[in-house]
């Protein structure tokens, strides 16, 4: 009698090597299910160990609904590639079934040939939407705002929206929807209804006796920190989004802002890294991620062999009193992460728009006396420990004024330096850190050196 061969069982198989499995059985229910099962931090962390193919075939076996929620969740670079990896005819009903924004937003970032195809192969009239929120800034109200949204005519009854929202009840499931709001025949504004309201209040009424009057609104061209403000003095859901002649043609969503200005800032905190391009996953391609990464690394081992010739210059100082070598170190370190403080605070403030890149010398009227005070109680500790170890007020002296000055130039170098180079268009959050190392290096290298060249003889006494 024949046994069956007893299934293999696989222990501790990891959520990605299953992916591969189920791809490969070409089983879509199977794979939804496995899907759903995982977290989306976990589903997101198994399409990414995915190679492209894997990926491509993956999103095919899937409903164009649920592959479209599937890659939200994953970073901005890696849907790009993804959908850049599609035939058009697929990728198109996937990316129609994301909310407005982020189709522009991912349209916006793809090559204009794939852009292009996926556009041609939508109905014209969502083309056209998708290319006017394609045409706004990114951090503005019209590059955040959705259009999926529910407006309707002034003169029309309760009753009249009521039956509309239950003809159009499978379209507007998927929208975000709170209030509905009151236009007029040429679209403009007039107020906002409560859905509430509408389902409570008899069926003749006309709506425009219902609604709120006057509602808050933002201009399309509304900055993002302009939106910032808007959401933190209204405790709002979202607000309508109006065109310059009062028309309403979308709505912004809190969420949206707070997205995109934490997008923002992990950009900036990555640039500031040295992450040119202000971003970087492991799953990005081998060579761009070396690229990007000696690009500016590169720069920065030129600048340091710039400082460091301060050193040969002082080479005799140097050798006379090599106790001074022990303490470079510490003083380039400690005025270089004074001046990435002052660095940080200014490129904050250039985001959320509180500074001016003409504002410099106001910049440096509040930098030079934090940094003098600063320097003076970061010397004088300086100064104490070197007394201390080795018995010499000289030594002390000049290791303690060489860290307090260049604290001073490096605080007000590190607050002027983003708003140079914000004024120069050019990225303060990437040269920034540089060209505030290179000076500060150079600048404590030379305090110290020449500092115990006059006090050489009572520096060896």
């Amino acid at each position: 009698m024949n046994k069956e061969k007893p299934e293999k069982i696989v222990i501790n198989e990891e959520p990605w090597e299953r992916l591969v499995n189920l791809i490969e059985t070409a089983d879509p229910d199977a794979l939804s299910v496995y899907l759903n099962s995982l977290s989306s931090l976990d589903a997101v962390r198994a399409i990414s160990r995915l190679d492209q193919e894997e990926q491509s075939k993956m999103l095919v076996m899937l409903e164009p609904g649920e592959a479209a929620h599937l890659i939200s969740e994953m970073p901005e670079s890696d849907i790009r590639e993804i959908i850049e990896d599609l035939n058009p005819l697929h990728a198109t009903p996937i990316v129609q079934e994301m909310r407005s924004d982020h189709q522009a937003d991912l349209l916006g970032q793809l090559e204009k040939k794939e852009a292009d195809a996926i556009l041609d192969s939508m109905k014209p009239d969502k083309a056209k939407e998708l290319r006017s929120l394609m045409a706004y800034p990114e951090e503005s109200a019209g590059g955040l705002m959705i259009t999926e949204y529910l407006a309707y005519d002034q003169r029309l009854t309760v009753n009249d929206v009521l039956e509309d929202m239950r003809r159009h009840a499978e379209t507007y499931s998927d929208y975000d929807v709170q209030y509905a709001y009151v236009i007029t025949a040429k679209g403009q504004l007039r107020g906002v209804l409560r859905l509430r309201d509408l389902l409570i209040s008899p069926r003749n009424k006309l709506i425009v006796n219902l609604m709120f009057k006057n509602p808050l609104s933002l201009n399309v061209s509304a900055t993002i920190q302009e939106l910032q403000h808007f959401f933190n003095l209204h405790s709002f859901f979202g607000a309508p989004v109006l065109d310059d002649t009062g028309r309403l043609i979308g709505v912004i969503r809190r969420a949206s802002v707070k997205e995109q200005t934490q997008k923002s800032s992990n950009k900036a905190f990555l640039k500031f890294s040295g992450i040119v391009g202000g971003e970087e996953f492991r799953n990005m391609p081998f060579s761009l991620r070396s690229a990007r990464r000696l690009s500016w690394l590169s720069i920065n081992i030129v600048l340091n062999i710039v400082a460091a010739s301060v050193i040969a210059i002082y080479q005799d100082t140097l050798e006379k009193a090599i106790v001074l070598a022990v303490f470079l170190p510490i003083i380039s370190d400690m005025s270089g992460c004074s001046g990435n403080q002052a660095v940080a605070v200014s490129i904050r403030e250039l985001s959320l728009g509180l500074l001016r890149p003409r504002e410099l010398f106001h910049v440096l009227g509040k930098e030079s006396l934090l940094g003098l005070v600063n320097g003076l109680v970061l010397g004088g500790l300086l100064a104490a420990a070197a007394v201390l170890w080795k018995g010499n007020p000289y030594l002390g002296l000049v290791v303690g004024g060489a860290l307090a000055a260049n604290t001073f130039v490096a605080v007000c170098l590190g607050g002027s330096v983003p708003l140079l180079l914000k004024g120069m268009k050019t990225d303060p959050a990437l040269a920034s850190g540089p060209i505030l190392t290179t000076v500060t290096d150079m600048c404590g290298f030379f305090f110290v050196l020449s500092f115990a060249t006059y006090l050489l003889p009572v520096l060896n006494g």
